[in-house]
């Protein structure tokens, strides 16, 4: 029997047992069953263990996840959305993605939480929207259309950025399913200006169009970590105008925010809900790999604590987006997205837990 032939070969789950895979990988090899008994009889996507194949091997996908072209068959999709046209500062998300799904290697079966997901739902890379990097709003469409897909199959996406721009088509494909949705929008940036140098489609005015549209509850909105200076002395003025909660960096420090957490889930309800979680959340020591960073944010344990947070909520989506590897040497901030895209889908509805 010819063994990682291709480097495609996934251990995977059938009726409760864990098939790993074992040999030289060049040659014939022995097939190796190890039995463990699994919370799932069913049979899902299952990324190869770093005990069989070698993390450097084979291509990067998202946690090393099967590749395949379309959501059909998904329930939840890993999707990359590779732009930085929409940046009012230094640019380089467009290798967001990239880099993500390359530091993502790192990934393992389960979280720190016991959450089980590949044993829960069936989960997939399916590439990157053809974005145009020509065009804002062709991207936006493209986006949109890519994403509408995604959503008619039942699939809940989990997006890779890219600029905060994508979260509005994104949202537009979401609220065009579930309706006015919830959001958890983790952030230094309240991103509602109207328009920047004349253009109304930036990153940093997606929840402006958004609200605009009708495509957000926004009784249901909480913005958390917002920091920094402002075009005027209350930058957060219109978020508060329309219903929005907000907490300021200030807010977070020295502190848990799993009592925050509390309250935002009860705010959130049973409705649907997306998260966006913008990796300038976090204090640029952590992250310095984004490209508006701001002093004295997030740490990474809080941002854990958001994410995690989350469990019990009707998250219909997430994003992970800003990620911008040209001003990180070390991979840290993209280790540190691929972790939290994890989380994301450890807390999703379906997810089971040891």
């Amino acid at each position: 029997m010819r063994l990682i032939r291709e480097l495609r070969s996934c251990v995977v789950f059938m009726r409760g047992q864990l098939v790993g895979v074992s040999g030289n990988g060049i040659g014939n090899g022995n097939l190796k069953v190890t039995p463990r008994r699994m919370m799932s009889g069913k049979t899902y996507n299952v990324p190869p263990s770093s005990e069989f194949v070698a993390r450097v091997s084979g291509i990067a996908t998202m946690a090393k996840l099967p590749y395949q072209e379309t959501a059909e068959g998904l329930d939840a999709a890993f999707i990359g959305v590779p732009i930085d046209t929409g940046t009012s500062n230094r640019p380089g998300t467009r290798f967001g993605p990239r880099q993500i799904r390359a530091e993502s290697v790192i990934l393992r079966n389960y979280s720190g939480t016991g959450a089980a997901p590949w044993e829960s739902m069936m989960v997939a890379d399916i590439g990157d929207v053809n974005v145009n990097l020509y065009d804002i709003k062709d991207t936006c469409k493209r986006i949109r259309e890519m994403y509408r897909k995604v959503m008619v199959n039942g699939c809940i996406p989990l997006t890779l950025g890219g600029d905060h721009t994508i979260s509005y088509p994104i949202l537009q494909a979401v609220a065009e399913k579930h309706g006015p949705v919830g959001l958890i929008h983790v952030d230094a940036h309240a991103d509602t200006g109207d328009m920047s140098l004349g253009v109304k489609i930036t990153h940093g005015t997606p929840f402006r169009r958004c609200v605009e549209e009708g495509l957000l509850d926004c009784k249901r909105v909480a913005q958390i970590g917002l920091r920094g200076t402002g075009y005027t002395p209350d930058a957060y003025s219109w978020s508060r105008e329309q219903g929005f909660r907000v907490v300021r960096a200030e807010e977070c420090w020295y502190k848990s925010l799993v009592p925050l957490m509390t309250e935002v889930r009860a705010q959130m309800g049973k409705g649907p809900v997306y998260l966006s979680f913008d990796i300038d959340a976090l204090d640029p020591a952590f992250a310095p790999g984004t490209g508006t960073p701001e002093i004295a944010g997030l740490t990474p344990i809080q941002g854990l604590e958001i994410v995690r947070g989350c469990r019990g909520l009707n998250l219909v989506g997430c994003d992970l987006v800003e990620v911008s590897p040209p001003y990180d040497n070390t991979g840290n901030t993209a280790i540190t997205a691929a972790n939290l895209l994890f989380e994301m889908l450890c807390v999703l509805p379906k997810i089971k837990y040891y």
